[in-house]
């Protein structure tokens, strides 16, 4: 019975370097995935201003094409933070280490 008393227990930290790992991935994700969106519509808000300034004739098209060119640009934000989701919420490699 001292023998027993005396062994420590190992601890499984696997799970918990998994999920660390995915939180750091999902922040990562939505990090990297933001910026290229965030650069782009600034540089298409600022084309699209010059434009207007330059011809105010045609700020409706202009107007238009920059709002399309938005919606475009942001899906690619949306896609990084399906990303992110996924990652953390519907994570496989949990379901592989939990058994």
């Amino acid at each position: 019975m001292a023998a027993e008393e005396g062994a420590t227990a190992v601890v499984d930290y696997s799970l918990a370097i998994v999920l660390a790992a995915s939180v750091i991935g999902a922040g990562f994700a939505m990090g990297m995935g933001a910026l290229g969106p965030g650069s782009g519509l600034g540089q298409a808000t600022s084309g699209a201003a010059n434009a207007v300034g330059r011809n105010p004739e045609a700020q409706g098209k202009i107007l238009l094409t920059m709002l399309v060119g938005m919606a475009m640009t942001e899906s690619v934000a949306i896609y990084a933070l399906v990303i992110a989701l996924v990652i953390m919420y519907a994570n496989p490699l949990v379901g592989i280490i939990t058994g």
